[in-house]
Parts: structure tokens; sequence; C-alpha cells
């Protein structure tokens, strides 16, 4: 895989640059903001504290999920694992979260829905996306790897579930030194959703944790 630099850059008005202090709940973060013009998409790197040092800066790259991120749906875990990441970050001292504006692991809000739809007929995760004439899992992460370089991050400490990224960011240049799980909001509306996701799509998720354990 390979950046196209000409296709990311900061987003920038009049001069001044998308780039602004963050306070949050989960402590002080620095924001900026990344076009990406292939797509039309403003990403977000969000860093607390300097990202130099001997140790593998602690990194979650987050997709974004309208439902689970701002409306509380527990159909998925992605609300409770973006406030896990932020916290462990806050915990950490050090650390970056990338946001990036990728619905429905790439397909989009609407066709996300659609794929909830055929998951309550009865289709499981993967079956709903390739039904609707989707992949399994869309989503692009050369503005990921970018972010994380332009704000000096080089080996990372990968906060997720999903060997496949793990993989994708090696081969976009990121050292991933370390990969750490991120099991949290299992609940009885996503387990079977979960349970796909190791099954058919090799994440990384102690069964115990599925289990009720």
């Amino acid at each position: 895989m390979s950046i196209e630099d000409k296709h990311v850059k900061i987003a920038e008005a009049e001069d001044i640059p998308s780039d602004a202090r963050l306070p949050t709940s989960h402590g002080e973060f620095r924001i900026r903001v990344f076009h990406e013009e292939s797509t039309g998409f403003d990403h977000v790197g969000l860093t607390l504290g300097d990202m130099f040092g001997p140790d593998p800066v602690l990194v979650r790259i987050h997709s974004e999920c309208l439902t689970g991120d701002a409306l509380g749906s527990t159909r998925c875990d992605c609300g409770a694992q973006l406030d896990a990441a932020l916290m462990q970050i806050q915990e950490s001292g050090w650390g970056c979260l990338v946001y990036l504006r990728q619905e429905g692991r790439g397909i989009g809000l609407h066709e996300k829905i659609k794929a909830y739809h055929l998951q309550d007929m009865g289709a499981d995760t993967i079956e709903a996306n390739l039904m609707l004439g989707h992949p399994a899992d869309a989503r692009d992460y050369r503005i990921a790897a970018k972010i994380l370089k332009t704000v000096g991050i080089s080996s990372v400490c990968l906060l997720t579930n999903n060997p496949d990224k793990v993989q994708q960011m090696r081969e976009l240049g990121i050292n991933v030194v370390e990969r750490m799980p991120l099991v949290v909001g299992v609940s009885e509306d996503n387990v079977d959703y979960l349970t796909t996701k190791v099954e058919r799509m090799g994440h990384t998720i102690d069964p115990d944790s599925l289990n009720g354990k």
C-alpha cells in the first residue's frame, strides 16, 4: 500500500489551521482535522501529551459509528470502545485517537441501517453487507497512517481486536510494536455481532468475554 499525499492535507480556512485545544471529560486533548480530498471527509487526530518517547504511543484508530458513539446503541461495542480508549489514553498520560469518518465499516450510514434491517431479518453482519453489494469491510487506513505520521508517531501500541488492522498499518509504514485488546461493551444485543467478528473476521476476543464470564 502507498499513501497519496496529494489527497491528504490539514483543512484550513483563511490561513487559520484546524488545530485547537479540546478539554474533555477524559483530559485536555489537542484536536487536529485532516481533509481527505478523494472522499471529501474530514478526519480527526486527537492527541494527549507529547508524541515522543522511548515507548510506543498508545493509539486507537476508531471508525465513526453515529448509532454507537453518539446515540448509545448497544447493537455494537463502538461507543464503549471509544470511551474506553480515551480513558486508557488519559490513564497512560499520552496517546492518540484517530477518528475516521468511515461509518458502517466504510459503507456509510444509509447502507449501514439497511444492513441493520437485514440483520433484524436474520442475516449476520457480514451477510448483510454482502447482500447489499458491499465487502464485509470496506475501510481504507491510508489516511490513518498519514495522520499518525503527521502528528509525529511512528511506533505504536494499537488498541484493537482486529489483526487485519494491525497488518494494514504495518504495510502503510507504521511500526505496530504491540496490539492491546479492547473488549468492552459486550451485551445481549451485540454478542452475536461480536461472535461473528471472531468466527468470520478473525477478531481476537476472549470467548469468556462473550459468554458473560
